[in-house]
């Protein structure tokens, strides 16, 4: 199995990686390599590639990949809102797809030049958010939830009640920053609608995390999993595919949904309008969406995969994992982000930047 063979840490994952081969920048700015015409840029959550995938790529295809990280889509929206910068391939989420299909930011996706889209698992060819898949390709799907510190915790903290209603792991508390994730779990925790767009219901939230927030150590972007290895926190709101990457370096950590349900979400491959080179940008879709590569993807950053084909050629530990793949019980008390306009968009904002100020 491919995944018996692949297994590097976090910490080799830049080495395995090639950085300065495939023009890796940390700044969120485009990298410099790259022969003009042969490349592509590529704007990318952090660990979110396979260790060899973009050496395989430029292997294959001559085309060389230069990748620029950001931290959330609040950034990645940002980013792009005022005018694409350079960017061929972009992977925001699901409900952020749709906002930038309605701000028409996304360049309309060719079909026939994507003949890999036949590997993709048939629920997640059908997507609410973009029907037909005119914009998109699914590149992973995800469940929010818990990581922790099994030695650090009482038994199993399968409530929210644990990040946002208890002094209980005072100081030892990470909580996901990005304002709409953020506000929806705290909305389904509260008993009220995840994709509420009532100011009152955003009042509620408010005040739960201020009063939450003298317990809380950090709000962190995309690397609470990285906290929680490193022993800053014992408990954390992030991604099943973040905590399972750590969990391979240290088996004290632990992942749960919660038993009040969570949030599903699908990352997703898009190109931005003003794509300098949207045929380069295909052909790089398509190649992400090919069976073996999407194991390489898979093993390395742990994720769920829509790829049927990547996922049997997985090993056990992955397919069968229920970190990886929570079980139906659990999957059925989970609801879909959506996107909900820009008038809750800013409430979501407007929210937690008041939660951050207090």
């Amino acid at each position: 199995m491919i995944e018996d063979i692949l297994q590097p840490s976090r910490r080799g994952f830049l080495a395995d990686l090639g950085a300065a081969a495939v023009g890796l920048s940390f700044t969120g700015g485009l990298a410099g390599c790259g022969s003009p015409g042969k490349s592509l840029n590529f704007y990318n959550w952090d660990t979110y590639i396979g260790a060899t995938t973009l050496k395989d790529f430029k292997a294959a295809t001559g085309i060389n990949v230069n990748m620029s990280l950001f931290a959330n889509n609040d950034e990645l929206f940002a980013k792009l809102r005022g005018g694409n910068q350079g960017y061929d391939v972009i992977v925001p989420t699901n409900d952020f797809v749709q906002r930038m299909i309605q701000a028409d930011m996304l360049l309309p996706l060719d079909h026939a030049k994507i003949p890999n889209i036949r590997n993709i698992a048939p629920e997640f060819i059908t997507a609410d958010y973009d029907p037909g898949r005119k914009y998109s390709m699914p590149y992973t799907w995800l469940v929010l939830g818990i990581g922790y510190r099994k030695s650090k915790v009482d038994g199993v903290p399968d409530s929210w009640k644990w990040l946002f209603d208890s002094d209980r792991y005072k100081g030892r508390i990470g909580m996901l920053g990005e304002a709409g994730d953020l506000c929806r779990i705290a909305l389904k925790y509260l008993g009220l609608p995840p994709e509420s767009r009532n100011p009152a219901d955003f009042a509620r939230v408010q005040q739960l995390l201020i009063r939450q927030k003298p317990n809380i150590a950090v709000f962190h972007e995309d690397n609470g999993q990285d906290l929680l290895l490193a022993g800053d926190i014992d408990i954390v709101l992030e991604y099943n595919g973040d905590i399972a990457q750590v969990m391979r370096e240290d088996k004290d950590l632990d992942f749960v949904v919660p038993k009040e349900g969570s949030q599903l979400q699908s990352d997703c491959l898009c190109i931005p309008k003003g794509a300098p080179n949207p045929e380069f940008a295909t052909r790089f879709i398509n190649y992400l969406l090919d069976a073996k590569a999407g194991a390489e993807i898979a093993s390395t950053i742990r994720f769920p995969t829509p790829n049927a084909a990547a996922k049997a050629l997985m090993g056990a530990d992955y397919r069968d994992s229920p970190v990886i793949f929570p079980p139906p019980a659990v999957m059925a008390n989970c609801y879909w982000a959506s996107y909900a306009g820009e008038a809750t968009v800013r409430l979501y904002e407007e929210t937690i930047t008041r939660v951050r100020a207090a």
